[in-house]
């Protein structure tokens, strides 16, 4: 092994190592400082918002989808982006950004001296008597090309790992695990690709959302004071749920369309 490949070698065990302690010292304190409790900071928020989050997104993709197929009824993975990035963009604007924007003021508020939110339904009330709707639309612009490009890149690569599998077979079945694996790794694929866009929504939602002009604004300041690594802040935990996250839906989602093919034709 040359010299060079060594360093580089040595960096990367490095910068994985800083990673991964990074995240062991964040659950760490979290628990310390909250207990257990405080790593299900904004679950309620969360989890109201996925089941209609989830329905949007496939079910745009669905529609766009088979819109997009070839006579044969293939879907190619450039047309696999596009539908992905109209069903991300669909979702952000129905669902995910005030249910994100809510979810994160949650977060930071239980996370300030003297919380003002009680509970949920109190939390929006207060959000929406004090901010209006459009309160709980922080960050809008953020979010839509976060979710865009989210789905884009995890439909794109699920497309390409699925017609690269079936190959010329496009009857082939895929089996859970192989539809788990490819879910990862387009997780991941998704993680590296857009986490500094998340970063800036959750700027852009947070109580101190004021600070920013705009979205552009945003990026621009913490550029300015933070430097490149901040738009990578959080990467290893994110890593690690996302992939989990988008390997079980992605399994669930294919699982549900095999047995409503098998009750309604779509073709």
């Amino acid at each position: 092994m040359s010299s060079f490949h060594q360093c580089q070698s040595m960096v990367d065990n490095m910068v994985s190592k800083c990673c991964t302690d990074f995240s062991r010292d964040c659950v760490k304190q979290t628990i310390k400082g909250h207990g257990v409790r405080g790593l299900y900071r904004g679950l309620s928020s969360l989890l109201y918002g996925s089941i209609p989050k989830s329905a949007v997104r496939f079910g745009v993709f669905e529609f766009l989808s088979n819109h997009a197929r070839d006579e044969a009824g293939k879907l190619n993975s450039t047309r696999g982006l596009l539908c992905g990035l109209g069903a991300g963009v669909m979702e952000a604007v129905v669902i995910v950004c005030p249910m994100e924007t809510v979810k994160v003021k949650f977060i930071h508020d239980q996370s300030s001296a003297k919380p003002k939110y009680r509970g949920f339904y109190h939390g929006v009330s207060e959000i929406i008597r004090t901010q209006g709707v459009r309160g709980t639309y922080q960050g809008l612009t953020a979010t839509v090309l976060k979710q865009g490009s989210n789905q884009a890149i995890r439909f794109y690569v699920m497309t390409s790992l699925r017609n690269w599998y079936k190959g010329d077979n496009p009857s082939k079945s895929i089996n859970p695990v192989v539809t788990g694996t490819f879910g990862a790794i387009a997780g991941a694929a998704s993680v590296f690709g857009n986490t500094p866009l998340d970063v800036i929504k959750t700027r852009m939602q947070g109580l101190e959302a004021h600070k920013y002009k705009s979205t552009l604004d945003c990026a621009v300041k913490i550029m300015r004071h933070e430097g490149v690594r901040a738009f990578y802040k959080g990467t290893v935990p994110r890593l690690g749920r996302v992939c989990l996250d988008v390997a079980i839906v992605f399994i669930i989602y294919e699982e549900v369309v095999k047995v409503l093919n098998g009750i309604w034709k779509t073709e």
